[in-house]
């Protein structure tokens, strides 16, 4: 599994993403039962509110090798600050439809 993936730029200054990597190295959470190496060819930011950047970043990852995007639990669960982002179902469409069906989108991380 490739994986490429988007956080929110809101929480940049307090999230290294620490957790995220955590997860996809320990194979827990959003990536328990994936099967062979797990590799991040990306990991960036939605660009900010509302998120359409978010689409550009995921297509350019999808071109440079991801097979997944992943939406970061501080976009989807509101990791670290309790807000969750207002733009994630819109953003999350947007990704599937410049991306293709084809391309898993999981939508947290931890």
């Amino acid at each position: 599994m490739k994986v490429g993936i988007i956080r929110c730029m809101q929480t940049e200054d307090m999230c290294p993403g620490t957790t995220d990597f955590k997860a996809v190295k320990d194979k827990k959470l959003a990536f328990e039962g994936v099967e062979g190496e797990i590799e991040v060819i990306g990991f960036v930011s939605c660009g900010g509110c509302p998120g359409k950047k978010a689409v550009t970043r995921a297509a350019e990852m999808v071109k440079r090798g991801a097979d997944t995007i992943v939406l970061a639990s501080c976009i989807t669960r509101g990791n670290p600050i309790g807000f969750v982002c207002p733009h994630a179902e819109k953003m999350k469409a947007a990704i599937v439809q410049k991306v293709g069906e084809a391309i898993l989108l999981l939508d947290y991380t931890h």
